[in-house]
């Protein structure tokens, strides 16, 4: 196992490091208007611990980052954790009363923000007598500092603070598909181990590589994949916009990424696009990689089809920082999750805590290195789901003979019919793998005798153009049928134009069951 010296600042080892090491004049990170050499990084990081400080941040303040994906994120994200101050990683598209919650729940004393979040952040502002300063990092706004002019005027780097391996570093907050997300308190070790072991051991990340992640950098899939590429002297595209295929396919062929990763949704998106042609956009692309949800097994197919290289798919969460279980990248099995990453230990645990044998379905427990500190101010959240060395993930697996293990669903979301289980997970690949279905999303309802059956709700492609009649209705049960098995098909469909998702693209399955919970059917009832 990989150890670290206990005085140890993450900033300096994964910033200053590469100037050391000769990268100076290496590209770091690129955005569509602007790069930044790992020198230019090492000085700008270093100028704005005093930036923050004269703003009247101490040691162990926190900072909200509420920014879009360009090089300005890095700086500042680096800068304050050099200076012993803690940045908080916000999404750029919550509402303001989210935004209020988080500055309450934060107590930061500062906000770094793009320019069209401001109006959102200083209507959230208002009653938040913590937060002193709102920066906007970019166009200039009216009555708000700009964080270019505060940089530009601090000429003189300061010493990094000496920091503890220990020591809290950054914060993500959870975005968890019901109620307000936790702050999650990621300490200075964590970048190492994950730099080291998803990243360069497992993934392969090389100095050499140019690297471009559609997740952003406000999500733990996002800056975990940014701090890989950074820990083995990458250079990171940014892109500040949320990303339609039609600009990844643009992406790709302007800088030609050696990888890339994106989340299943967009994957599908891209090989529903006309642009998505045989001919690969970026030449030089050697792993596509997806995380975020779980990989729908006909998307990775097509996928290989299509472009001759498959998408290695894994498993993270904001809890452990980053990856934990990935298929390797060249022995890609559709079929599941992967395999541990060197590093991690897995248990599958049934309710009363016991571990279940292989081909049994338990949740997954995982330990490693990455690890959180626990959830900001909430013990009761904290000792559910850290136990000791363990962290309960909340999802439900099968894990085969052969070590590799199999998604089967979230703990709640899991359901029983006829007292077997089914995973609603699986019931929706089988719907999306139809040639007619862009996705779906499964529940369970109880039918007019009480028993519990699966729900579904389909999204067809091209907006439903080929009609969602009774033929179709029908075929799609006897496909689910063929594919997964007899007892799991649906036995009402629902076709739905859009399905409700979180801000980070995650189902919301609670909308679904209280949706389903309105009604008491027969049986095959529901007909489009």
């Amino acid at each position: 196992m990989l150890t670290i010296d206990r005085d140890y600042n993450a900033a300096v080892a994964f910033v200053d490091r590469h100037v050391i090491e000769g990268r100076g004049n290496k590209a770091a990170f690129v955005d569509p208007t602007r790069e930044i050499s790992y020198a230019e990084l090492s000085g700008a990081v270093a100028r704005v611990g005093p930036v923050l400080m004269r703003l009247g941040l101490e040691r162990e303040n926190r900072v909200v980052l509420i920014l879009h994906d360009t090089v300005d994120f890095p700086i500042l994200f680096w800068g304050a954790i050099r200076a012993g101050i803690v940045p908080v990683l916000i999404n750029t598209l919550l509402t303001s009363d989210h935004y209020h919650y988080l500055l309450e729940d934060t107590r930061a004393k500062a906000a770094f923000v793009s320019p069209s979040v401001v109006p959102s952040v200083l209507s959230a502002a208002k009653g938040v007598p913590t937060l002193k300063h709102i920066v906007v990092v970019g166009e200039q706004s009216d009555g708000l500092r700009s964080f270019d002019a505060l940089l530009a005027a601090q000429r003189e780097p300061a010493p990094a603070a000496k920091t503890c391996a220990d020591e809290v570093a950054y914060w993500l907050y959870s975005s968890g598909t019901t109620g307000m997300p936790k702050g999650v308190m990621h300490v200075h070790s964590t970048v190492n181990f994950i730099s080291q072991l998803p990243g360069q051991s497992r993934l392969g990340f090389r100095e050499d590589d140019t690297v471009f992640s559609t997740a952003k950098l406000f999500f733990a899939y996002g800056i975990g994949t940014s701090i890989c590429a950074l820990g083995a002297g990458a250079t990171s595209i940014l892109y500040p916009d949320w990303p339609s295929p039609a600009a990844v396919f643009d992406l790709l062929r302007r800088y030609q990424p050696t990888m890339m990763f994106a989340v299943p949704t967009l994957y599908a998106a891209m090989l529903a696009n006309p642009e998505c042609t045989p001919q690969p956009s970026s030449k030089h692309l050697r792993l596509c990689f997806s995380a975020g949800e779980p990989l729908p097994p006909h998307i990775g197919r097509g996928w290989k089809e299509r472009f001759g290289l498959d998408i290695c798919n894994g498993v993270g969460s904001t809890e452990m920082g980053h990856l934990f279980l990935t298929n390797l990248p060249d022995a890609v099995d559709y079929e599941c999750s992967g395999i541990p990453v060197q590093g991690y230990d897995m248990r599958l645990v049934d309710s009363a805590g016991e571990d279940v044998a292989d081909g049994e379905i338990g949740e997954l427990l995982v330990r490693g290195p990455s690890s959180a500190a626990g959830y900001w101010n909430q013990r009761e959240r904290t000792r559910r789901v850290f136990e000791g060395e363990w962290t309960r993930t909340g999802d439900k697996y099968v894990r085969r003979s052969d070590g590799a293990y199999s998604y089967c669903g979230r703990t709640d979301d899991m359901f029983k019919v006829s007292g077997i289980w089914v995973s609603p997970f699986e019931v929706e690949a089988a719907l999306a793998s139809h040639p007619q279905v862009l996705e779906a999303a499964v529940v369970p309802a109880k039918d007019d005798k009480g028993l519990v059956k699966p729900w579904a709700f389909v999204v067809l492609k091209n907006g439903g153009e080929d009609g969602a009649g009774r033929a179709l209705y029908e075929g799609l049960k006897a496909h689910v049928k063929r594919t997964v098995g007899p007892w799991k098909y649906p036995r009402w469909i629902e076709f739905v134009d859009a399905l409700p998702k979180t801000s980070t693209g995650k189902i919301q399955r609670f909308k679904l069951r209280e949706r389903a919970a309105l009604h008491s059917l027969p049986t095959d009832a529901k007909q489009p």
